[in-house]
């Protein structure tokens, strides 16, 4: 049975796994099949997500900090997109994207915190 490209149909040599004839055609059928699976979807929102990050790191270089709701909004900063949510034992909840959380306080504030990366999940 002769084995062909699944890119370009083009007759295959070599290993008898092998599926492309070349690194375009493996690259362009899998750059087809990403698309074709939401992958554009996917890459808007966390370029959101690393936007809104950069946002929070760019306002709390020491680590916490507090800072009104509408400066990080002038930055770009978009509250509906969060990689995750913590609670803490005293009740805050913080909104995180990655590495970089916030927690809304009195008088549209938020308090800002860098998770500890070296401690696990631990704030």
């Amino acid at each position: 049975m002769e084995r062909q490209c699944l890119e370009c149909g083009e007759k295959l040599h070599g290993r008898a796994d092998k599926k492309f004839c070349s690194d375009q055609c493996r690259n362009n059928y899998n750059n087809r099949q990403k698309s074709a699976q939401g992958m554009a979807f996917i890459r808007r929102v966390n370029g959101i997500l690393i936007k809104n990050r950069n946002i929070l790191a760019e306002m709390n270089p020491a680590g916490k900090t507090s800072v009104h709701k509408l400066k990080l909004l002038k930055k770009g900063f978009n509250t509906d997109y969060i990689t995750h949510i913590y609670t803490t034992k005293a009740g805050r909840v913080y909104y995180f994207c990655y590495d970089q959380g916030y927690a809304p306080v009195e008088n549209d504030y938020y308090v800002l915190v860098r998770k500890d990366t070296d401690a696990g999940d631990k704030q």
